[in-house]
């Protein structure tokens, strides 16, 4: 695969066409991570048995080290709890590598410590193991989603094996070392079929969609801000987060409260898209805001322009294609903004594409000019090659003056090059169509595309 296609994913490498709202898993990328978390509240209040299940087992996992710490073994516990602390296999969180780092002995001990300092869990252990980020000062939600994929990495192993062999993303047998076994509570070495990375040979683990979100619901900015102060510190005593943990290890009755309020609030805990589009009524102040915009780089209007547009464009296009990212190239003194999306072939129109301009990505190049001019066109020209494929799309203010259309007709006679233009009035005709749900904005690309097609010679 060309290493010029955006923000490649596991089943663009391979060329299997997915849509990720079709998929149970988050499709991972292959050099970054996915920006969300497993919440493990999302196991416990699940109405799948299975989740309910992993959730009673990943605790008894969990409280295991505290059992090993109340019979003196402290030097097992501890390398387990730091073995767990980093999965980079899941890669969720906001790594750019996909790599992260283990916790340190320092922290991992002040977290065991738990077990022997606080009596209820000395006795009964945790009953949901995100509390841990209100009694510890480090563990935040990244370790706490890490250490639950760990603690049920074996599972996560069986899903995306079942996951690839469902989609025929191709599998290839690999030891690893870090498969934590419940049975006897360790970590062993396992050769198993999993995807590997094209770039690094790591394994990667797939994670279903419904466990991950942003923030945990059992949340620390929502307890240090909110229940602490109104509930236990009335009088405005503690003035930082430190001296709140300190108060909640000798007082878990606080953080057990809290838990509790949670649990009972539980319908409010929904797992978060991965994409979520804008409502009607933002695309429509959206849309009024981009014509409002002077034309031009006054007062920054072209980085208003661009982003407003992206935010539009994002949602009208979703689902039917999948948003790849917002992304930046210099090209003679100027930065230029482009939109990239994953062509999934979700609809017939989008099949034609990947058929006849070998369309993996479309890619849309954002103009707030008066007119376009031939350096605009061959800038995206520029940009289209055999990996991204040979079909772009330009948004700017105005219609195409006569001498560009022709130069657009000429690319796609000489070399099959599609480039489509649409304005101001045909992003507003897609937010109309958003709005009155009759038909659906891509078709509006379908009618361009269909338009500039009778001006090309046959």
């Amino acid at each position: 695969m060309e290493t010029s296609i955006v923000r490649p994913r596991i089943n663009d490498f391979y060329n299997i066409l997915l849509r990720q709202d079709d998929v149970e898993f988050a499709i991972p990328f292959i050099n970054e991570d996915i920006p969300l978390y497993v919440d493990p509240f999302l196991l416990w209040k699940s109405p799948h048995m299975m989740d309910n299940s992993l959730h009673t087992s990943i605790l008894q996992s969990f409280n295991h080290l505290g059992w090993l710490m109340n019979k003196g073994n402290t030097l097992e516990a501890k390398n387990i709890l730091v073995q767990a602390s980093e999965c980079d296999a899941v890669g969720l969180g906001t790594s750019r590598t996909r790599q992260g780092k283990r916790i340190g002995e320092k922290l991992a001990m002040e977290t065991l410590s738990l077990f022997t300092k606080i009596p209820d869990l000395q006795s009964h252990g945790f009953s949901h193991i995100e509390e841990i980020q209100l009694l510890i000062d480090g563990i935040s939600k990244d370790r706490v989603s890490d250490i639950v994929c760990s603690l049920m990495s074996a599972h996560l192993v069986d899903f995306t094996t079942q996951q690839c062999e469902l989609y025929r993303i191709p599998l290839q047998k690999i030891s690893i070392e870090n498969l934590y076994d419940s049975r006897v509570h360790r970590f062993v070495t396992k050769e198993v079929s999993l995807p590997v990375n094209p770039e690094t040979n790591m394994p990667i683990w797939f994670v279903p969609k419904r466990w991950l979100r942003f923030s945990p619901y059992i949340n620390p900015d929502e307890y240090f801000k909110v229940f602490f102060p109104a509930t236990v510190d009335t009088g405005k005593h503690f003035k930082d987060r430190y001296s709140i943990i300190n108060y909640n290890v000798t007082n878990y009755g606080c953080v057990r409260q809290y838990t509790d309020i949670k649990e009972r609030a539980q319908q409010d805990c929904t797992s978060d898209p991965l994409f979520k589009q804008i409502p009607i009524t933002s695309a429509k102040r959206t849309m009024a805001a981009i014509k409002k915009l002077p034309i031009g780089k006054t007062d920054n209007a072209d980085k208003k322009y661009e982003t407003e547009v992206c935010k539009l464009l994002s949602s009208l296009l979703y689902p039917h294609l999948d948003f790849a990212q917002e992304q930046s190239r210099i090209l003679s003194g100027s930065i230029i903004r482009d939109l990239v999306f994953y062509n999934n072939v979700s609809i017939e129109f989008f099949r034609y594409l990947y058929e006849i301009y070998k369309s993996r990505q479309v890619v849309f190049e954002l103009k707030n000019v008066q007119k376009l001019d031939r350096d605009h066109v061959n800038q995206i020209n520029g940009y289209l090659n055999d990996a991204m494929g040979h079909f772009g799309i330009i948004i700017t203010r105005n219609p195409v003056p006569k001498n560009i259309k022709q130069r657009l007709v000429d690319l796609w006679s000489g070399q099959r090059r599609c480039i489509l233009v649409l304005t101001d009035a045909d992003l507003e005709m897609m937010v109309n169509i958003y709005d009155n749900k009759q038909r659906l904005p891509y078709e509006v690309i379908v009618k361009k595309y269909h338009e500039f097609k009778l001006t090309c010679p046959s």
